[in-house]
């Protein structure tokens, strides 16, 4: 079973910056990905940005220039960097890791940017 647990949500005024944290814990094979998502109020959820093991990363049109995905392998800890908010960047951040065919997801984050 794995878990995954993040932190650093919160409220901030646009223009401030935000770092977000995922724990993962339980049975992590070496070679995965991660990511982070979000949903909005009333939208689907949508992809942020992902990063490979090996540190390759994939991002979101909307958030390319202002965000960064990292990790930490040796504590099974990935981040998000969040600078220049917008109040568009409102939502639940949820934090992913997938297994080979198998996807986990954690319990959600709240950030909320106010205008």
């Amino acid at each position: 079973q794995v878990q995954l647990v993040e932190s650093g949500g919160g409220l901030v005024q646009a223009g401030g910056s935000l770092r977000l944290s995922c724990a993962a814990s339980g049975n992590i094979f070496s070679i995965n990905v991660m990511g982070w998502y979000r949903q909005a109020p009333g939208k689907q959820r949508e992809l942020v940005a992902t990063i490979t093991t090996g540190g390759n990363t994939n991002y979101a049109d909307s958030v390319k220039g202002r965000f960064t995905i990292s990790r930490d392998n040796a504590k099974n800890t990935m981040y998000l960097q969040m600078n220049s908010l917008k109040p568009e960047d409102t939502a639940v951040y949820y934090c992913n890791l997938k297994i080979v065919a198998r996807s986990y997801w954690g319990q959600g984050t709240q950030v909320t940017v106010s205008s």
